[in-house]
């Protein structure tokens, strides 16, 4: 076993599916009662990280950050994962897919303040040596939030409107990833709501999905090193994110599927998750939260993996589970004033 490593060589050994000192991990959450303001989502996030030490810091902004300068309102309504969703779609009718243009992120509303979190956060000690990674949606994902429950109708009636407007979505994603990684994060937590077959065939994804999935992440490459594809939903189209050009993938392997384990053969990186973030992150007890991380290492060898939720912890998870968690993988727990629930 190596002697003791840093938070970026120990995730860069799981990437690589080496040995480590310990396996690590990372958990993340939603800020809404200060994530409109980039200071407050700033010190939220590093306090966070303050009591758990994660190997990595990932950047939850607003769900709606993305879609807000294009016409989206978000609601004031907090869900139980911590996002509120759009009260007011910016696509009402297929002629509206016309009005998404490319965008500045360094000006447009959500996006630039995501960026002067990042800013705000480059010099803060309680970063030490973990990795960085903002939240980027996909674009099919961001065509989804821009439009909601009309998008399959549209893609099937209006193609080449919809097919535009991606265009434009992938051409604001790619600004604000080269931006970011100028800026000095380590990568990206890259989040695709729309490999679902829930949501749309296999054929749709392969169409108005993947192709500019590919683009976006290959436009980081050499740039990135850790690169997270986030695989939100059931029935997912595991097999084509496999493929996706990334170093780790997160899904909820325990709610959703596939087993960690099986996605763990079939990924060439690491697999990021093991925990269930609803039944016992949040509804369980200590004893189970650490049973569950031990069970991921056991699936795994310990090799190729950060144990992690599936997906964004939920409002009113309680500190012990989460610091259950940490001593068990033998991590670091610091006191926080008020850490009690999350």
């Amino acid at each position: 076993m190596p002697g003791a490593m840093s938070r970026r060589d120990r995730v860069l050994a799981a990437l690589r599916r080496q040995p480590v000192d310990r396996v690590p991990y990372a958990f993340w959450r939603h800020f809404p009662q200060v994530d409109r303001n980039p200071a407050g989502l700033a010190q939220a996030t590093l306090r966070f990280q303050e009591r758990y030490g994660s190997d990595f810091i990932k950047i939850t902004p607003a769900g709606g950050y993305a879609v807000e300068e294009w016409g989206c309102v978000e609601g004031d309504v907090v869900q139980p994962d911590g996002h509120r969703p759009c009260l007011v779609c910016a696509v009402q009718s297929p002629g509206d897919w016309k009005k998404i243009r490319p965008l500045d992120p360094t000006t447009a509303a959500g996006w630039a303040h995501q960026l002067e979190t990042i800013v705000r956060m480059g010099f803060d000690r309680r970063i030490g040596d973990a990795p960085v990674v903002p939240t980027l949606f996909s674009p099919l994902s961001i065509a989804r939030k821009l439009s909601a429950d009309r998008l399959p109708g549209d893609l099937r009636a209006h193609p080449g409107l919809v097919r535009d407007a991606l265009e434009a979505i992938t051409e604001t994603v790619i600004r604000f990833a080269e931006r970011a990684l100028a800026e000095g994060v380590s990568g990206v937590f890259y989040s695709i709501q729309a490999a679902s077959l829930s949501l749309f065939t296999e054929e749709e994804y392969a169409e108005f999905g993947e192709p500019y999935d590919r683009r976006v992440l290959e436009a980081m490459a050499g740039r990135s090193f850790l690169t997270i594809v986030h695989a939100h939903g059931d029935r997912l189209m595991f097999e084509r994110l496999a493929r996706l050009p990334a170093h780790a993938w997160n899904w909820d392997a325990r709610g959703a599927g596939p087993p960690l384990a099986e996605g763990w053969a079939r990924v060439p990186g690491a697999v990021i998750g093991g925990l269930d973030q609803w039944r016992t992150l949040r509804d369980g007890t200590p004893e189970q939260a650490a049973a569950e991380a031990r069970e991921a290492v056991a699936a795994t060898g310990g090799l190729g993996l950060i144990v992690g939720p599936g997906c964004v912890l939920p409002v009113g998870t309680p500190d012990p589970n989460l610091a259950a968690v940490v001593k068990a993988l033998g991590g670091e727990l610091r006191r926080v004033p008020g850490a009690t629930v999350w």
